[in-house]
């Protein structure tokens, strides 16, 4: 009787880390990564520092999610992005132009941060006009780039401590603040904070200024319910969907009217997100 041969798994991890990679950082990212990683030069952030440790690490693509979710419910960044971003043709661009930044900002010398940075900046002069709701708007508004600062360290610090290889302490915690506050600065962010605590405080500042809106709520059935993917991949979209949305308060989801079930996040979804997060991780190491 012949044996069933079995699955070369070093091969079957090797492609799908590379379809992964692919899908995030775009056609050239072997190039980019060997840029990133191998020119000589020195960095904005030191090998030891938190950021790095966070925005290396498979939670991100929890983080980016629920940051993504966040961020809609400021009406005038919202209509930003509906009005000049092409997430709905492109999302696949859209994801590897900020995994990009995000590599050479945290990983990169600081010639190239500072380049991707000015890059970031010319692309915000140009986007400016009128939201639904009459008031005009400009992403290079430091009020603008404050709220997406601060909901994008919010969301990764707190699913790189739930589903991170290994939690940052209290102390590295304001370490990864801080260090975020670096390239905040460098955007256009005024005083942005540097502590945990002031995340929160700031965060508290913006909440009036926050509410759901038809554009907000389309955004979110988009990221979460269709977003163009191969059928291969939905389940496991699906767990990282759930895990995402399971990360935000409730005070953030009612307007998104996005559920809450927190005996069942707390369990089953935290369980299923955490096996995700790791097999994303285990598949990019290959």
């Amino acid at each position: 009787m012949e044996h069933m041969a079995l699955p070369d798994m070093s091969s079957l991890r090797t492609r799908i880390a590379s379809t992964l990679f692919a899908r995030v950082a775009g056609p050239d990212g072997p190039e980019t990564r060997a840029r990133v990683h191998d020119t000589p030069g020195p960095r904005w952030f030191d090998e030891d520092r938190p950021i790095r440790r966070v925005h290396g690490d498979a939670a991100m693509f929890v983080g980016g999610l629920r940051a993504l979710l966040l961020q809609s419910l400021h009406p005038l960044a919202m209509a930003g992005v509906a009005g000049h971003s092409d997430y709905r043709g492109d999302p696949w661009g859209r994801l590897q132009r900020t995994s990009t930044f995000l590599a050479m900002t945290t990983f990169g010398t600081a010639e190239d941060a500072q380049r991707s940075v000015d890059k970031v900046r010319g692309i915000h002069r140009r986007v400016h006009g009128t939201a639904p709701d009459g008031r005009a708007y400009r992403a290079d508004d430091p009020r603008l780039l404050g709220w997406v600062h601060v909901a994008e360290v919010d969301s990764f610090l707190r699913c790189h401590q739930v589903y991170g290889s290994r939690a940052l302490s209290p102390q590295e915690c304001d370490g990864y603040v801080s260090d975020a506050a670096r390239i905040a600065e460098a955007l256009g962010v005024v005083d942005p904070p540097r502590t945990v605590a002031e995340v929160a405080a700031v965060l508290a500042d913006y909440r009036p200024e926050l509410r759901g809106t038809a554009e907000a709520r389309d955004a979110a059935r988009f990221l979460l319910l269709k977003p163009p993917l191969p059928l291969a991949v939905r389940a496991p979209y699906a767990v990282l969907a759930a895990t995402a949305v399971a990360m935000l308060p409730a005070w953030a989801r009612r307007p998104l009217w996005l559920p809450y079930l927190p005996v069942t996040e707390a369990t089953a979804v935290r369980v299923a997100g955490r096996g995700l997060v790791g097999a994303i991780r285990w598949t990019l190491a290959a």
